[in-house]
C-alpha cells in the first residue's frame, strides 16, 4: 500500500499534517508513531527511511509535522516542548480513534525526549525507541546560546538552526526547564531502546549513558557508530529502522502472519490499485515480497518477477553443484552463480522476435584440477530449473 497523506487536529484545534507508511500489501501487525527532531519535519530522509524499514516488518507508521513546522498549522514561535508532547498525545488519540493505538513510539533527538514523556501518559504504549535523544531538555538551548541574552531582555529572538531562520520566545526556554527526561524515564516501566552515535556532535553520546542508567529493564542500547546526528547517510537510517523493528517484535504481542489461503504449492497475492505492484508470495512455508522498481511505478519493496526467475536459476545451479561436489568429494570451498537476464533479438533471420537470454557465470573457489572445473561447468547445465527453462513448458490457467 502506498504512503497516505493525512491530517488531524491538535488540542488547540490546529491541523497537523501527517504521513502514514503502510506495510507492503498487507494489514499492519500494529501501529507506530514517529516524532521528528527539533525544527525538522516528517519529510526528513531519516524519518522516511526508518518508517519504511518498520513498514517492511509489518508496522504502519504515522509521522507528522509538529505545530508550526512543515505543512502543519500554527506558529513555531508560540510552541513549547510541552506543546510538542501535547501534539504527540493528539496523534495517539487520532490513531486510536481512526486506526489503532500505537504500541511503539519512536523519537529522534528532542522528539526522543518527547516520546518518553508521551509514553508515560499512555498506558497502551508498550515500547519506546529513541535516536540521538538528550537526557536533559535544556540541552537543546546550546543550539542557540548566542540568542539567550536577547531572549532574556526582549522575550523573543530570531535564531538560525540548521541553516534556516526560526523565531523563538522565552517561554520555550522556560518550558524546557520544567521537564526532566531522566526522572520521567526512571518511572517509565516500558521496554526502551536507546540508539546513539559516538560521533554525534549535536547531542553527545554521554546523554545515552544517562538515559540508559535512568531506565528500567528491559532496556537496550545500540551504537550507531559513524553516524551523524541527523542520520544523513541513508545506510545509517535504514540500519536504525531495521534494528528498531527487530527489537520491537521481541516486546510487542504481534499476531501471526495472515497467509494467503491456497491448496497449491505457491500463491501470489496483490491488493487494490493503491498497492501498486507490491505482491506477497507464500511459497511452501515461506513468505517473499515481490515488486517492480520505482521507475516503472512500483515501490521496490522486493525483487521483480524476472529477478525472482533469475534467482531460481542461480539458486538451483548452486545447489546442484554443491550436491555433485559433495558426492564426488571435490575440494569446493565456495560456489557463486551470477545471472543476467535480457531479451535479445533472435539471430534466426526467419523470426522477427525477441528471445530471453540468461547469462550465467559460475564462480568456484577451492583446490580443483582444470578437468574437475570443466566437469562442474557441465553439471551446471543439468540443474532442474535449467532443464525446465529449456524444455517444453505448458501453463494451464483456470478461474478459481
Amino acid at each position: 500500500m502506498r504512503p497516505t497523506q493525512l491530517s488531524f487536529s491538535n488540542q488547540a484545534g490546529q491541523k497537523l499534517s501527517a504521513h502514514m507508511e503502510w506495510p507492503a500489501n498487507q494489514q499492519p501487525y500494529t501501529y507506530a508513531l514517529f516524532a521528528h527532531c527539533f525544527t525538522c519535519g516528517k519529510s526528513l530522509n531519516a524519518v522516511r527511511n526508518i518508517s519504511k524499514a518498520l513498514a517492511a516488518r509489518g508496522f504502519a507508521v504515522l509521522s507528522f509535522d509538529f505545530t508550526g513546522l512543515g505543512k502543519s498549522d500554527g506558529d513555531f514561535a508560540d510552541t513549547t516542548f510541552s506543546a510538542n508532547v501535547s501534539d504527540l498525545i493528539a496523534a495517539i488519540d487520532f490513531l486510536k480513534n481512526d486506526f489503532e493505538t500505537p504500541a511503539l513510539l519512536v523519537g529522534h533527538s528532542l522528539g526522543g525526549a518527547a516520546v518518553i514523556h508521551a509514553a508515560s501518559q499512555i498506558e497502551s504504549v508498550a515500547a519506546v525507541a529513541t535516536i540521538g535523544a538528550p537526557a536533559d531538555t535544556k540541552h537543546i538551548t546550546h543550539i542557540f546560546d548566542e540568542a539567550l541574552p536577547e531572549l532574556r531582555d526582549t522575550g523573543i529572538a530570531k535564531v538560525n538552526i540548521g541553516g534556516r531562520p526560526f523565531t523563538i520566545k522565552q517561554q520555550f526556554v522556560d518550558d524546557l526547564e520544567n521537564h526532566s527526561v531522566t526522572n520521567t524515564l526512571s518511572h517509565l516501566n516500558k521496554s526502551i531502546l536507546i540508539l546513539h552515535s559516538p560521533q554525534d556532535e549535536i547531542v553527545e553520546i554521554a546523554n545515552a549513558a544517562l538515559l540508559y542508567q535512568a531506565a528500567h529493564h528491559p532496556k537496550s542500547f545500540i551504537s550507531l557508530d559513524g553516524a551523524d546526528h541527523l542520520l544523513t547517510n541513508k545506510n545509517d537510517s535504514h540500519y536504525a529502522g531495521e534494528v528498531i523493528a527487530a527489537w520491537a517484535q521481541r516486546y510487542l504481542n504481534l499476531p501471526e502472519i495472515i497467509a494467503p489461503e491456497t491448496t497449491h504449492q505457491t500463491v501470489a497475492s496483490i491488493g487494490d490499485k493503491d498497492s501498486g505492484y507490491t505482491t506477497i508470495i507464500k511459497a511452501g512455508k515461506h513468505f517473499i515480497t515481490a515488486d517492480e522498481p520505482e521507475d516503472v511505478g512500483g515501490n521496490d519493496f522486493g525483487p521483480s518477477p524476472y529477478e525472482l526467475l533469475s534467482s531460481s536459476l542461480a539458486t538451483c545451479t548452486a545447489m546442484t553443484l554443491r550436491m555433485y561436489a559433495n558426492r564426488k568429494n571435490l575440494n569446493v570451498q565456495k560456489i557463486r552463480v551470477h545471472i543476467n537476464h535480457s531479451k535479445q533479438h533472435s539471430t534466426d533471420c526467419e523470426k522477427n522476435e525477441h528471445i530471453d537470454h540468461f547469462e550465467r557465470l559460475v564462480e568456484l573457489e577451492g583446490d580443483m584440477t582444470e578437468e574437475q572445473r570443466k566437469r562442474l561447468l557441465e553439471i551446471a547445465d543439468k540443474c532442474p530449473v535449467h532443464k525446465t527453462l529449456e524444455g517444453e513448458i505448458k501453463i494451464i490457467t483456470h478461474l478459481l
